[in-house]
């Protein structure tokens, strides 16, 4: 029998699993494999730090649908890449995350660069392993792909000891993964359906609530025929949104903290919530015992730990979500629905009395207002942008005045609310769509956490563009501060913050800056004209709000509009 290296095996297996791109740094422990890799044909883009890695993938995955892939050598290099293996579980995010380790006799004497990482990542990883024979190399590989994209999706880390990649084994292709232990359910039950569609038929003030897993199960089509058949509004959570189109007339906008007006009044109001691939999050609930209280909720997830776990639901479904939308939207076919829209419609009629109210109103002066500069942006790209963010005030805004009618163009953390995540996921976004146009809208705050990308962006030709809202500040904390703690802006005022525009020079990158509001579109539309990659660096009011917004554990009907 023909053996192999255990780095030809794991390259061998990376290709049959369909991965084109690795996103990653070398080091001693990984040395074998990079020898392969730089042999093969598998294109590796090489980050500047290990974090950059796992984001980059982690948005390469969100963007196309596929498992991002992502290597890093041990110790150091392993736990750099814990923060964003974190990120990809809080919101179930398939990649799979490879990572040297020292020679297995080495393991536990405390050897240069070892870490166990194996225990470190187990709270934050679906499924993770230390292959420790060359033997199972191959299976190893097949299963972490196979967990990472099955069900619920996850993280899965394999850690590889160094002597293991250069050990001859042999190479097993094709081999279906068949997990005792792990079955998920994917086909919904029938009965439970058929206790949704009499709901559905009852109710007078229906409306659905969508979360991420409508994207992760390409459900999108699914969600917009159930929503029309049954005439019923949608929000969605701030992984869902674009799964459902905002220029659709039952568009309500993002639910939680900082979702519109009418979302949030609206979940006040229904008699019944169809909640699709959703957590229940802190941040979508508000006050849990509150929450759409006088409705009936169905839940619809393909983890059944997920429901009832936050929110007590009347009729829980088990299944797929792309499945079940699809089974339910053909039952709902064989139903009379005559005179729907007409029970419907003092409903829509209340949902627009709320939406007149427009609380996202914001009057542009002297000095730039950041809603503005995503306002203008939206325009100049009419919403057919990848959106990638990194996190706090200027995530939300973009939530907010970025409308989406696309899935998978807005790339956010969600969960873990990961500064630092925009840029090195953008980034993986746009390779994995070379011929769209893709947006970091960051704050200055937050670009800092890995700024050193734009690096990668520059070696690798990768045209993203950079909106900074500058307001010196970080500005969510500082928001919080100003409203619960008497305006003690404790280590929040950011006021040394470097020149953006000679550092993304120095990078290699073009930089621009707008300090007025006359000048925030002609900005605008010349970094977005220029090639490569671009940062545009705007200053913003430094003490703006990001409204509506819910005190923490208030109901979300109870809602700051000023």
């Amino acid at each position: 029998m023909k053996t192999f290296t255990g780095a030809e095996i794991l390259l061998k297996s990376l290709k049959e699993e369909g991965v084109d791109t690795i996103f990653g740094y070398p080091g001693g422990a990984v040395i074998d494999i990079y020898d392969q890799l730089a042999k093969s044909d598998i294109r590796h883009i090489l980050v500047r730090h290990e974090q950059g890695a796992v984001h980059a993938a982690d948005g390469y995955a969100r963007a196309s649908g596929k498992v991002g892939v992502c290597l890093a050598t041990s110790g150091p290099g392993a736990t750099n890449t814990v923060t964003g293996i974190a990120t990809a579980y809080s919101d179930s995010i398939p990649i799979v995350v490879l990572t040297g380790q020292v020679p297995r006799t080495l393991i536990g004497n405390d050897a240069f660069q070892e870490v166990d990482i194996v225990g470190i990542t187990r709270p934050c990883t679906k499924h993770n392993y230390l292959v420790t024979d060359v033997n199972d190399l191959g299976r190893v590989i097949r299963e972490a792909f196979y967990l990472a994209r099955s069900g619920r999706p996850g993280p899965v880390l394999v850690d590889l000891p160094k002597d293991l990649m250069s050990m001859q084994g042999p190479y097993h292709q094709g081999r279906d993964v068949t997990l005792k232990s792990y079955q998920p359910t994917y086909k919904p039950h029938l009965k439970q359906l058929s206790k949704v569609i009499d709901l559905i038929k009852e109710a007078k003030r229906p409306m659905i609530l969508a979360g991420g897993g409508v994207g992760l199960s390409k459900a999108s089509d699914g969600l917009r025929k159930l929503a029309r058949k049954i005439v019923a509004p949608v929000s969605t959570t701030l992984m869902g949104l674009g799964t459902f189109p905002a220029s659709d007339q039952l568009w309500l906008g993002m639910i939680g903290m900082h979702g519109t007006y009418r979302a949030n009044m609206s979940t006040g109001a229904c008699d019944l919530l169809i909640a699709v691939g959703v957590r229940f999050d802190d941040r979508v609930t508000g006050k849990t015992d509150a929450f759409a209280s006088q409705a009936k909720i169905v839940h619809i997830d393909i983890d059944p730990t997920s429901i009832r776990k936050n929110i007590p639901v009347t009729i829980p479904v088990v299944g797929d979500c792309g499945l079940t939308l699809e089974i339910l939207n053909d039952l709902l076919e064989k139903e009379t629905m005559n005179g729907i829209r007409k029970v419907r419609e003092p409903w829509l009629q209340q949902i627009e009395e709320w939406k007149s109210t427009n609380p996202l109103a914001y009057e542009q002066q002297e000095v730039t207002k950041p809603q503005f500069v995503i306002e203008r942006l939206y325009r100049l790209t009419r919403g057919e942008a990848i959106v990638a963010t990194e996190v706090g005030q200027n995530q939300m805004w973009a939530a907010q005045y970025y409308h989406l009618d696309a899935p998978h163009s807005f790339i956010t953390s969600g969960g873990l609310g990961c500064m630092g995540f925009g840029l090195p996921a953008a980034i993986g976004a746009q390779v994995a769509n070379p011929g769209k146009l893709v947006v970091d809208i960051a704050g200055d705050g937050s670009i800092q956490m890995n700024i050193q990308e734009l690096a990668t962006a520059v070696q690798y030709k990768l045209p993203v563009k950079v909106v900074i809202l500058n307001n010196q500040y970080l500005g969510m904390v500082r928001q919080w501060q100003e409203l619960f703690y008497e305006k003690c802006y404790a280590c929040t005022h950011m006021e040394h913050a470097p020149d953006f525009v000679k550092l993304a020079e120095a990078y290699g990158a073009a930089g621009l800056r707008a300090t007025t509001p006359d000048e925030v579109e002609p900005v605008l539309k010349e970094g977005l004209a220029l090639e490569g990659p671009v940062l545009m660096d705007f200053h913003v009011e430094k003490e703006e709000g990001v409204y509506p917004m819910v005190p923490a554990g208030a109901p979300i009907t109870e809602m700051l509009l000023v």
